[in-house]
């Protein structure tokens, strides 16, 4: 049990920097967030599309949050763990919607960006 007692975009928010620090990790959430909205955007509206585009986005979605997942095994805090299938999904949509284009736009991204630099710099 996460045991949160915010919201859940403010507590995963509060959670994130600690979570994104190395430049693996950032430089495969800046690359795949685009690719999981997309993935996201072409499963609902498969059908008024077609099939294809269910799969397709199913594959991009699944390619996005693997690649993500195998970064976040490096970090040196690891995110908490999912309380069930329902707290999965709620997290993952709302980090790929909300908190990560929050980070970013905030000067998170940037801030642990140039903090990696100098870590690795070390």
């Amino acid at each position: 049990m996460t045991g949160r007692s915010q919201p859940l975009l403010q507590w995963q928010r509060s959670l994130y920097d600690d979570n994104h620090t190395g430049r693996g990790t950032l430089l495969v959430h800046a690359l795949t967030n685009p690719l999981f909205l997309l993935g996201n955007i072409a499963l609902v509206s498969a059908p008024l599309t077609s099939l294809w585009a269910a799969l397709v986005g199913l594959a991009s979605m699944a390619v996005a949050m693997a690649a993500q997942g195998k970064t976040h095994a490096r970090e040196r805090v690891a995110p908490v763990p999912f309380d069930g299938p329902l707290d999965a999904a709620a997290r993952i949509f709302a980090e790929q919607w909300v908190t990560f284009p929050r980070f970013v736009m905030d000067g998170g991204f940037a801030r642990a960006w140039r903090a990696a630099v100098r870590d690795e710099a070390r």
